[in-house]
């Protein structure tokens, strides 16, 4: 019996599609609309070292670029802050991202807020707890963070979430149903990081089909983890 050859999948290329960080791509939510303000009100701060605090997957990183690309700001991480970031706290504003995450280096961030606070430019850290639960020792630092200014955005709500699939399905020229959208929503983990992950499979999975992205294959590809 002579068999009929299979058609050969379409592979899907990787198109590298890369995260929007700007400002304009920040989709309104309840969630993050003082943090919004924040970014949007700079330099009209209440204090010269500001702390957006929310759970992963939140936002918070998106928001800390977009007010980067907007401002020019100096990027450091929290575990090793070279003395030349003293300099550049001098000049204009300094964003740390992940500042809660061990290892703190205490003393460089307290001459950072110090630099700051002297030169009245401004220090953006993101976090996901307030500063009082962070792990620090020194006192003086402690000190520092309490007069620091606290913003605390929470989980997407379903208009952020419904939102931001429609924008990352429109960032690549893909028109999904508004019922598959509310269907992915009511299923999928309550992250921003969740939702670029969900648009990404089920574009690749439409593309290898070559179909369009329908009810079904969202229940396919949410349900196959």
């Amino acid at each position: 019996m002579t068999l009929a050859p299979r058609r050969p999948q379409q592979i899907p290329l990787d198109l590298a599609h890369r995260p929007a960080t700007s400002r304009d791509d920040l989709v309104p939510g309840k969630s993050i609309r003082p943090a919004l303000h924040l970014i949007d009100t700079y330099p009209d701060w209440p204090a010269p070292v500001v702390v957006i605090v929310g759970p992963r997957g939140a936002g918070k990183t998106h928001l800390a670029s977009a007010w980067q690309e907007m401002t020019g700001a100096a990027s450091l991480a929290i575990a090793g802050i070279a003395p030349e970031a003293l300099d550049w706290a001098e000049r204009g504003p300094i964003l740390v991202d992940d500042a809660d995450r061990a290892p703190i280096d205490e003393t460089g961030l307290f001459h950072l807020i110090n630099a700051v606070r002297s030169a009245g430019t401004h220090l953006l850290l993101t976090a996901s707890t307030r500063p009082a639960a962070w792990p620090i020792d020194l006192p003086d630092l402690v000190s520092r963070l309490r007069a620091a200014a606290v913003v605390e955005i929470g989980a997407p709500d379903d208009m952020l979430l419904a939102g931001v699939l429609t924008k990352l399905f429109s960032d690549r020229q893909v028109e999904v149903d508004p019922a598959v959208i509310q269907y992915l929503v009511k299923r999928m983990e309550r992250s921003l990081e969740s939702a670029n992950d969900i648009v990404e499979r089920l574009d690749a999975a439409a593309l290898a089909r070559k179909s369009r992205i329908t009810r079904a294959l969202a229940a396919e590809v949410v349900g196959d983890r």
